[in-house]
């Protein structure tokens, strides 16, 4: 049977991955020729929404995309600069039919979608976008009168309640023009950027299904009970791995349900399964309401007062701050790129509700050093922890770091772990401010702010800023 095309672009974007690839297998099945393209950005030096960390690993998955491409007969064709000028011109070079891709859940992405479109049609050539990043659009997840949900627990509900769609299966083979340039797989150099942390994870598909597994044979039984305790290995870790496009959604799904038949220990996947949903539910909040990368969700909270960055702000971003918990979550993130999901309300509640740094500020730290920097969640943690978001913590709800140590850390294992030189420490020195006014240890600093002072400051300044707008 004949193909409908003799060469196809697939453009992989956040999706680099050949199993379990919609936009990829549907290219395959559509072209005799598919030109697999990945596009480089051409910004230079700092960026305001990624680092070294992020760009470190994007380099070793695209290595790692080109290899296995070339298992099944392709090769990663690379260029950098704008997606749209470098696809219109291979279009004209290659003259390839049609363009593949599978379609960014940010505005950022869309709006280059909706240009990639305008110059397909003015050319004659098929633009065809796939949803692939998660299990169920946007669209699909409505209220009974058809609205977008604002809460996630009816959300979740109406999500489990559908049915997911399955895996898809690897394209057997590819075939590539030998003719088509390209330019070299990137390096850090390409942004000038400085060196990642030093612990970064090993990048590719092969290292997220390793991941995967390891996570459905040792984690996600325990998940409910060992999630939040950031000492141990609780988390599934496969963030990253989603982020990339290393995993497909479809793919962790259906190997999670398929855990549940015979499970003993059925509470711990489907709490994991419900996390899906939490990624879910926050891409749809950006995809109904874009604004919120610039302004609160709730409109009640536009225009909240906040400190300027100082030093404060400074001792925060360094891990020096006072607060053992905090530091130790901000030491992990600069030596890794991660930081524990528990870990991560509580240096940002610090930043919003003690330091009363506007959320936008912490939002763009962690975008710049997180690995797994997913613009829809990210933003959705920092509303819920600022109290401003969808469904987020009431604002007078504001965890004491003191608190959430003994509950969380009460051993000081974590906090050991990454503030080295609190490693002789009794561990309940961790759970309360320093009653003697003296550091906890040598060349440690005192507690930046009083938490009891902060949260009650926090307190007038929403309740001042309700009154005044008559809410």
């Amino acid at each position: 049977m004949p193909r409908e095309f003799s060469l196809v672009i697939h453009w992989f974007r956040r999706d680099l991955r050949i199993l379990d690839n919609t936009a990829l297998l549907n290219a395959k099945l559509a072209s005799e020729h598919v030109l697999p393209l990945y596009i480089v950005s051409d910004w230079k030096g700092q960026h305001l929404w990624t680092g070294p960390n992020r760009q470190s690993f994007l380099c070793a998955c695209l290595s790692s995309l080109d290899k296995n491409l070339k298992t099944i007969g392709g090769r990663l064709i690379v260029h950098s600069g704008g997606a749209v000028e470098i696809i219109e011109d291979l279009l004209q070079t290659t003259g390839a039919e049609a363009v593949f891709f599978n379609q960014d859940p940010d505005p950022f992405g869309k709006e280059t979608e909706a240009r990639l479109t305008k110059t397909c049609q003015s050319r004659g050539v098929a633009c065809r976008g796939f949803h692939d990043v998660t299990l169920h659009t946007p669209a699909e997840i409505l209220t009974q009168g058809g609205d977008p949900y604002r809460v996630y627990t009816p959300y979740s509900k109406n999500w489990l309640g559908c049915e997911k769609p399955a895996p898809l299966p690897k394209p057997k083979a590819l075939a590539t023009p030998d003719d088509i340039p390209s330019e070299d797989l990137p390096t850090l150099d390409h942004w000038n950027l400085g060196q990642p942390g030093n612990q970064i994870l090993e990048a590719g598909e092969r290292a997220a299904h390793e991941r995967l597994k390891r996570a459905l044979k040792e984690r996600l039984t325990n998940y409910k009970d060992l999630r939040d305790i950031p000492s141990e290995s609780g988390t599934s870790r496969l963030s990253q791995d989603l982020r990339f496009g290393l995993l497909s959604p479809r793919t962790v799904y259906a190997k999670a349900a398929h855990m549940l038949d015979g499970a003993e220990k059925k509470e711990g996947i489907h709490t994991f399964i419900k996390e899906l949903a939490w990624r879910e539910f926050y891409m749809a909040i950006l995809d109904h309401y874009p604004h919120v990368l610039k302004e609160e969700f709730n409109k009640d909270w536009r225009g909240l007062p906040w400190d300027e960055p100082g030093e404060n702000f400074e001792a925060w971003k360094e891990g020096r701050t006072g607060f053992p918990i905090i530091d130790a979550g901000i030491r992990e993130l600069l030596a890794t790129g991660f930081m524990h999901n528990r870990v991560r309300m509580i240096v940002a509640m610090f930043l919003t509700k003690d330091l009363h740094i506007d959320w936008r500020l912490g939002e763009q730290f962690f975008m710049q050093h997180l690995t797994d920097g997913e613009i829809a969640s990210n933003n959705g943690g920092w509303q819920w922890s600022a109290g401003t978001g969808a469904d987020a913590a009431p604002y007078f709800r504001i965890q004491n770091p003191w608190s959430q140590t003994k509950r969380y850390d009460p051993e000081g294992k974590y906090i050991k772990r990454w503030v080295p030189e609190l490693a002789d420490v009794e561990a309940k020195r961790f759970t309360e401010p320093p009653a003697d006014g003296k550091p906890i240890a040598e060349g440690y600093p005192l507690p930046c702010v009083d938490h009891k002072t902060e949260r009650e400051r926090t307190l007038a300044i929403f309740k001042k800023h309700r009154q005044s707008s008559g809410k």
